[in-house]
């Protein structure tokens, strides 16, 4: 029997089939361009949700990412398809990806830090269940560090005669709103797996994979830990720099340095680089906030109090630049934001993408919709329905969906968003905020017309935006020279979207 294993791995070290459970950020647009670049590589994006596989087979795909349409639309139907029927993709398979979610846990052991594993554990006892002869399965999510070994353990537990599952570790490293050219031009590749014979042979298969169109020094090969572990690192010390350079632009608020003039020296030197290095109402996505709890809970659970305290600081940082940014708005509009027609233009967590995930937003929001604030939001690529879903979090809007349907409007441009507005509040670095006829939209506004620029997307406008009458705020820079006096408020609390909801007051 080891024998006809043996030579059944042989026989399959070349991959033919490909099937990707998972088809949200991740799953699609990684197969997607594994499909372009290897066309004689059929590729299977399964999942449980019968509406994100049909707008995958439409022509509306279920999230936006330049370039992603264009791709799909070249492989769909020819080497690449998108179902529901997990068990016949896994069953055809030679390679399967895990790329479900893997959020933080909002209750029981860990809540608030920890990843929830639920939809890795179940598929991988899908897999094992529906499985025969040799599979190479391979984890895209986002996981902890020893995640590989607790899905080994459920495929040992559950050993078949026929059944050889050799488990590795491939962290993406993808950028929403530039997937499609980190998956084609990716700085570097990251392949896990066991030292054994069998885990260097599968690692050796997925390698073969990604050197269709990847230069082989670009491929790293380590154990499954190392691979586990360096995506956590990598999005901790992308998060750190963002607190970073934010901690610095508080200290230049007050100081009357600019920020971008810091963030231009500091980045000049060649051991530090200039990338992320841009202050900003503060970091979102799924990814940073959720890696680094992951790496706070880990040192906690690993009885590492002082290096846990450390990456901590870098979320509470991030928390603090938007309270500090709210209380802002609040503060410049005469202590009250009751009331007062708001434009808050962008809600995605970041240009050139749909994801509104942990998306900054949504926190500045929900402190403007506690101060009684109308809010009007307009934003290029992110469906209504996803922003109100948003806002009517529990942890957002304490009678679920009816602060949001009373507070909360909708725009389908930034001219109605703005229309007889007491201020602009600019939360997404869209480029077309840039190109907006400001003259006409503060004739329009309520006086004393303001704008915070959260992203600093109108640097190069602000002194024709003073000369139209507008007030100017923005992150890590001092522009109004004579401030409109506000009295000074109570610090906004914190609260965080991973924590379970607070119980709500019956009145």
């Amino acid at each position: 029997m080891e024998q006809q294993l043996r030579n059944l791995t042989e026989a399959m070290f070349e991959i033919k089939k490909i099937c990707c459970i998972g088809a949200g950020y991740v799953g699609g647009p990684t197969c997607s361009v594994i499909a372009h670049m290897c066309p004689e590589i059929r590729i299977t994006v399964v999942d449980v949700n019968q509406a994100r596989i049909e707008a995958w087979n439409s022509n509306t795909l279920p999230i936006y990412e330049p370039g992603l349409k264009e791709v799909v639309e070249l492989c769909r139907g020819k080497n690449l398809f998108f179902s529901t029927d997990i068990d016949k993709a896994i069953q055809e398979s030679d390679l399967i990806f895990i790329s479900v979610n893997t959020p933080t846990k909002v209750y029981g052991m860990g809540k608030g830090r920890a990843a929830d594993l639920k939809h890795i554990e179940s598929c991988a006892r899908r897999i094992v269940a529906v499985s025969n002869g040799y599979k190479i399965v391979t984890e895209k999510s986002t996981v902890p560090v020893r995640a590989a070994e607790s899905i080994r353990r459920i495929f040992q537990s559950n050993i078949k005669p026929d059944l050889n599952l050799q488990v590795l570790s491939n962290p993406e490293f993808l950028s929403e709103g530039t997937a499609v050219n980190d998956l084609k031009n990716p700085d570097r590749v990251l392949i896990g797996g066991d030292d054994t014979p069998e885990g260097q042979e599968a690692i050796q298969a997925l390698c073969a994979v990604y050197e269709h169109w990847v230069p082989k020094n670009k491929i790293i090969t380590t154990n499954t830990w190392s691979s586990e572990l360096s995506k956590l690192a990598s999005n901790a010390f992308l998060a750190q720099r963002i607190s970073s350079i934010n901690s610095i632009s508080a200290l230049c608020e007050a100081t009357g340095a600019d920020v971008e003039d810091v963030a231009c020296a500091v980045g000049m030197d060649h051991r530090i680089g200039s990338k992320f290095l841009k202050a900003s109402v503060g970091f979102g996505g799924s990814c940073f906030q959720k890696d680094v709890l992951n790496l706070v809970y880990l040192c906690e659970a690993l009885n590492l109090p002082e290096v846990a305290q450390y990456w901590q600081q870098v979320i509470d940082m991030n928390d603090y630049q938007r309270r500090r940014f709210a209380s802002r708005i609040i503060d410049c509009l005469f202590n009250t934001a009751t009331d007062k027609k708001i434009a808050l233009l962008g809600f995605a967590f970041k240009k050139d993408t749909g994801d509104t995930r942990e998306s900054s937003s949504i926190y500045i929001s929900k402190y403007l919709l506690d101060e009684g604030a109308n809010l009007h939001i307009f934003d290029p690529k992110v469906r209504k329905e996803q922003i109100i879903c948003d806002l009517s979090h529990p942890n957002i809007s304490q009678d679920a969906s009816g602060q949001a349907s009373r507070l909360v409007t909708i725009c389908n441009d930034a001219y109605e968003a703005c229309d007889r507005a007491h201020a602009i509040v600019i939360c997404t670095e869209w480029d077309e905020f840039k190109l907006l006829d400001y003259e006409l939209i503060h004739k329009n506004m309520l006086k004393p017309a303001f704008i915070f620029d959260g992203r600093r997307v109108l640097d190069e406008l602000h002194p024709k935006l003073q000369k139209l009458g507008f007030q100017v705020e923005t992150i890590g820079k001092k522009i109004t020279v004579q401030r409109i006096p506000f009295t000074p408020t109570a610090e906004v609390p914190k609260f965080s979207l991973q924590e379970p909801p607070l119980k709500k007051v019956k009145l």
